[in-house]
């Protein structure tokens, strides 16, 4: 989950949440071992302290998580990601 900035790169935190969402939904079916992928953007009228992006991924495997973290495409993305955010909070778990 990110909490992004009220404004960076030059467009408001709702724009960069769109674009995050685009983003990270455009990689499905571009990278081996991605099972599914979703992306939540917080409704606005709820809680201010909330975070506002939040991605949900599925593999198969740690070592399909790791090689996706490496992925060229996924890098872009992050790149971008890392320029308009405040915080991150992780949590890669097995089920």
């Amino acid at each position: 989950m990110w909490q992004l900035s009220e404004t960076a790169e030059g467009k408001t935190k709702q724009e960069n949440a769109q674009i995050i969402q685009q983003s990270l939904e455009a990689l499905a079916g571009q990278i081996e071992g991605l099972v599914s992928i979703e992306v939540g953007v917080n409704h606005p009228e709820t809680p201010a302290s909330n975070y506002d992006v939040v991605l949900n991924c599925t593999f198969p495997t740690v070592e399909a998580l790791n090689a996706y973290q490496v992925h060229p495409l996924h890098v872009a993305a992050a790149a971008y990601i890392k320029k308009v955010v405040t915080a991150r909070v992780c949590v890669d778990y097995e089920y």
